[in-house]
C-alpha cells in the first residue's frame, strides 16, 4: 500500500509541476513578492511551497519570463517579481494549450 501511494504522490507532484508554471505566470500580472504570490496563489486553491516557489521564479527570472527588483518595504528588503512581457507571450500560448488540452481530458473522462 505504501508503494502505491508513493506512486500516486509522484504523479500527482508530477501532474503538478507544470500546471505551476503557468499558475505562477498568471498570478504575475500585477508585481509581487513571493508571500504575496503564494497567498493569490492559495486565494485560488493553488498551494505552493516556498521551497518550491522561489526557486521557480528564480527560474523563470532567467528563462525571461519575470523581471524582479529587489526594494525597501518597512524595514525589510523585498524582490518584487512582474510577469515581463516576453512572459505575457508565453502566458497567452500557454493557456491556449491548457484550455485545449484540458477540453481533450475532460472528453477522455467524461467517456469512462
Amino acid at each position: 500500500m505504501a508503494g502505491k501511494r508513493a506512486s500516486l504522490d509522484s504523479l500527482r507532484q508530477e501532474l503538478r509541476r507544470g500546471s505551476l508554471v503557468l499558475a505562477v505566470l498568471a498570478a504575475t500580472g500585477e508585481e509581487a513578492y513571493g508571500a504575496v504570490l503564494r497567498e493569490r496563489l492559495a486565494a485560488h486553491r493553488v498551494l505552493i511551497e516556498e521551497g518550491a516557489l522561489y526557486p521557480m521564479l528564480r527560474r523563470l527570472e532567467e528563462q525571461g519570463l519575470l523581471a524582479s527588483e529587489w526594494r525597501h518595504e518597512g524595514s525589510r528588503t523585498k524582490r518584487f517579481y512582474r510577469r515581463s512581457p516576453f512572459g505575457g507571450e508565453v502566458l497567452q500560448a500557454l493557456s491556449e494549450e491548457w484550455k485545449a488540452f484540458s477540453e481533450s481530458l475532460e472528453h477522455l473522462l467524461g467517456n469512462q
